[in-house]
């Protein structure tokens, strides 16, 4: 490598992703199909959260509830995208 010169300043380079993005959006929705209801979708995501966290034993609930306390776990109703 020879020092004969400064380095040649670096070549801009940029990407425009839009295209691929609404590419992308328009795949998910079709295999999503025309019957997809995002209401229903998340209210059964809801239901099965509450499901998860149902029938815990006391150790089980003072665990749950100190990780909520401390920010780990969403509580009741917050922190999901059904909320």
């Amino acid at each position: 490598m020879s020092s004969s010169g400064p380095a040649p300043e670096p070549f801009p380079f940029s990407v425009d992703l839009t295209s691929h993005e609404m590419l992308r959006r328009t795949h998910t929705m079709a295999a999503l199909g025309p019957d997809w209801d995002p209401v229903a979708a998340l209210r059964g995501e809801e239901e099965a959260y509450a499901l998860l966290y149902s029938g815990l034993d006391a150790e089980q609930q003072r665990l749950y509830d100190e990780l909520v306390a401390a920010g780990v776990l969403p509580g009741p109703g917050g922190g999901r995208a059904a909320s």
